[in-house]
């Protein structure tokens, strides 16, 4: 039986090598001898990546103020607090490397809010939560407002 070689391209072949060798033909110039099809690929990755990642530090962002607003616990507050700011700063540092992603974070607001409450719910199942976000979708107001601050609790 007659093996059959198939010759993989140095993007199968080794990724960083693949970048270092693109840049290279980029830089000087060489677009006909760049491979087209992976650096569009690679392309759609990056911005793939970033819109998941906003969605993803949203969904963290949404179950931690919904624990530090509604569980109000003394022991776990400043835990609650410091993985809110964290997420949000690394959520500002994202818009402001690319201020298009605030145009995803508005219309990942609802899912991401669904998610998180149905995780935080599953958590902590004797706690009612609100099924609407009851504060502003103000972005702004999102990744900088104490929002447990304005919540009077029983």
């Amino acid at each position: 039986m007659k093996q059959i070689e198939l010759k993989q391209t140095l993007y199968e072949q080794d990724l960083n090598a693949w970048f270092d060798d693109t840049l290279i033909k980029l830089k000087a110039g060489q677009f006909d001898a760049i491979d087209m099809v992976s650096l569009i690929e690679e392309i759609e990755g990056l911005a793939g990546r970033d819109k998941r990642e906003v969605k993803s530090r949203l969904i963290v962002l949404f179950a931690h103020l919904l624990k530090r607003i509604y569980l109000n616990s003394a022991e776990n507050n400043r835990g609650w607090e410091l993985t809110i700011r964290e997420q949000r700063r690394e959520l500002e540092l994202l818009l402001q490397q690319s201020p298009s992603l605030k145009n995803h974070l508005n219309e990942s607001f609802s899912s991401a809010w669904k998610t998180a409450l149905s995780e935080v719910r599953e958590e902590y199942p004797q706690i009612q939560f609100p099924e609407q976000w009851e504060f502003t979708n103000n972005i702004e107001a999102l990744l900088n407002q104490s929002f447990w601050n304005l919540k009077n609790y029983d």
